[in-house]
């Protein structure tokens, strides 16, 4: 490093290392002229070194001040940085300050210095900052317990979906830059406009491409408070979707489902939708990602998506196999990767929101029904290459008929996996299933945990089908895996708690891919079973078995009603008789004269 570099030399360099320059996102640049008020910081006179200011508020800005090496960075020149830092943050909550000498620096988060590299880095580390390190899922499942405890008592708002889209709807809000935090005491009103507009604005490339999803401004809008003049239950709010919002940023988020984390938690209160809907576990869609070895090139289709919870996770595995959401490829599968259909219209407005808070508004979602020719229309119009679904089960919600439409609306052999109950092939109509297996062939199923889906009350299997090819009375391949290694905790549903499945995971694709390597693996014949079959229990004998058949035929032999002499011997038992109890022994003994009377 050279010494005594004058100020000029080192702000150049600076420009250099840390990448200062315009960008579609942000507003860079180094200089001596440009003042904060020619920055968009009104009024203001004072001359940053250096700034980096992002079009999203939200996000994280950089100011940077420079001195020649030969000067120390003091106090005086802390101050400096701090003043910039200060005025930065009346339009930008995350601010990182940077005082640079060409030798040394000082880095603050905030007025807050916090420790850093010796050397001056790229922007994109000073951004980093504030990314949050890890996530707790324990924290946000706290959140939200706290907010739908908040929504439905405070604000007075009783509809289970309402309070999830009002919710959403403040994280894509948050994540599009209204700077929430900045609107606490300030009333219902201008909060409650702020993220309409700021939705509104964050949709607009989106409406382009799919006019339907105005929809989840039209489902906020029409959502009703009982109460709007508890201030500290709307900064409570603020701080609670604020803080949610962070972790969704974090480095360590990997496509949990942000809507699965609150299904999980609202769907305490409710069982089911009024439309068939079971929302499929977070790890449960991870793991039909893997078993249908789906990968960054592939096309996803989920005709009943939900809240979105399999595209969302099919998008994070994609974007990580491309090399990060920052490539060019991770814009081409969030826009023309993942396909969707939703026809209850509140869960399609959520399955938008979870999208937008992935920072993706042009997955293709469609708010239509899977049943019908139009569906079918459309899911053939898209170059699909893999099926990902948990399709409403119940008849009346046409489970099979999507099942089949999906089939013979995707091209042939796509791999197509449906969540289903264990007994649903079997159940349904004998001509559809001919049918379907005509055309399609049910390749394996694989019998799913029986306490999955906690409180419901249906047992489910995976059934992989791979379109356009006849099954022609070819086996299939069924295994069974018992357990997920996952845990009912009181009031907050089944989790890892022991970290138990990332092993128990990789064991079951092994054995799905070899279709072997188990106990429990079986080849069925489609024309006997269409489901996993249970092993019969092996027929045992014991020799109390044996007594008993004696006895009863002595008694037969000799006329004697049996169940009344089993009442008359028990009543002897118990109540003529001497009972004593040793630790965990109990004695009846006969007592005296209370042999009965001798009859029989």
């Amino acid at each position: 490093m050279a010494k005594n570099m004058t100020e000029d030399a080192v702000r150049d360099m600076a420009r250099d290392i840390l990448g200062f320059v315009d960008s579609d996102v942000a507003r860079s640049g180094v200089g001596q002229l440009t003042t904060f008020n020619q920055l968009g910081f009104p009024g203001v006179a004072d001359k940053p070194d250096g700034w980096y200011l992002p079009n999203n508020k939200n996000d994280v800005a950089v100011v940077l001040e420079t001195k020649a090496t030969r000067i120390k960075l003091g106090q005086t020149q802390v101050d400096e940085v701090l003043k910039n830092v200060r005025i930065m943050q009346t339009q930008y909550e995350k601010v990182v300050g940077i005082l640079y000498n060409g030798e040394d620096v000082r880095v603050f988060k905030g007025e807050e210095e916090i420790k850093t590299p010796d050397k001056l880095q790229s922007v994109g580390y000073y951004l980093s900052l504030y990314m949050v390190d890890s996530i707790d899922k324990e924290r946000i499942y706290q959140l939200t317990a706290k907010i739908n405890n908040g929504l439905h008592f405070e604000f007075g708002i009783k509809n289970l979906y309402h309070r999830m889209i009002f919710t959403a709807c403040a994280l894509v809000a948050e994540r599009y830059g209204a700077g929430l935090k900045r609107l606490k005491d300030m009333g219902y009103a201008t909060f409650h406009t702020a993220i309409h507009s700021t939705l509104s604005k964050s949709l607009e490339n989106s409406r382009r491409q799919n006019t339907k999803i105005d929809i989840l401004l039209e489902e906020y809008s029409d959502i009703k408070m009982n109460t709007t003049d508890n201030q500290k239950a709307i900064n409570d709010f603020i701080d609670w979707v604020v803080e949610i919002s962070e972790c969704i940023n974090s480095n360590e988020w990997r496509g949990e489902d942000v809507m699965g984390i609150f299904f999980n938690e609202f769907n305490r209160y409710k069982k089911k939708s009024e439309a068939g809907q079971v929302f499929t576990p977070e790890h449960i869609t991870d793991f039909m990602y893997k078993i249908l070895d789906v990968n960054k090139n592939d096309y996803v289709l989920d005709a009943t998506c939900g809240s979105g919870g399999f595209l969302v996770k099919a998008m994070a595995n994609m974007i990580r196999e491309a090399g990060g959401m920052q490539t060019d490829e991770a814009a081409k599968i969030k826009s023309g990767h993942l396909y969707g259909i939703e026809f209850d219209r509140e869960i399609y407005a959520l399955a938008c929101a979870n999208m937008l808070i992935h920072k993706d508004g042009k997955t293709n979602l469609e708010q239509m029904d899977a049943r019908t020719d139009a569906a079918c229309e459309w899911m053939k119009s898209k170059p699909i290459t893999k099926v990902l679904m948990n399709p409403p089960y119940e008849n009346k919600y046409g489970c099979m008929t999507i099942v089949e439409n999906v089939l013979d609306s995707v091209p042939n052999h796509t791999q197509c996996a449906f969540i289903l109950p264990d007994k649903k092939l079997e159940k349904a109509s004998k001509t559809q299933m001919k049918r379907i297996l005509k055309n399609h062939r049910l390749r394996k199923v694989i019998k799913l945990p029986e306490d999955l889906f906690f409180g419901v009350g249906i047992t489910t299997s995976i059934f992989v089908f791979e379109a356009g090819v006849g099954q022609d009375d070819k086996e299939f391949f069924a295994c069974y895996m018992e357990s997920d290694g996952l845990v009912t905790v009181k009031n907050k549903g089944r989790h890892d708690v022991y970290d138990k499945w990332p092993a128990i995971a990789a064991d079951w694709i092994d054995v799905i891919e070899k279709q072997s390597g188990n106990i429990t693996c079986q080849w069925i014949d489609p024309s006997k079973h269409l489901s996993y079959q249970m092993p019969q229990k092996p027929f045992e004998i014991f020799e109390e078995d044996f007594r008993k058949m004696a006895m009863d035929y002595l008694m037969f032999q000799k006329g004697i009603d049996a169940k009344a002499f089993g009442e008359k011997l028990m009543t002897t038992a118990m109540y003529s008789s001497r009972v004593s109890t040793d630790d965990e022994t109990v004695t009846i003994a006969m007592q005296k004269g209370s042999e009965g009377n001798g009859e029989d």
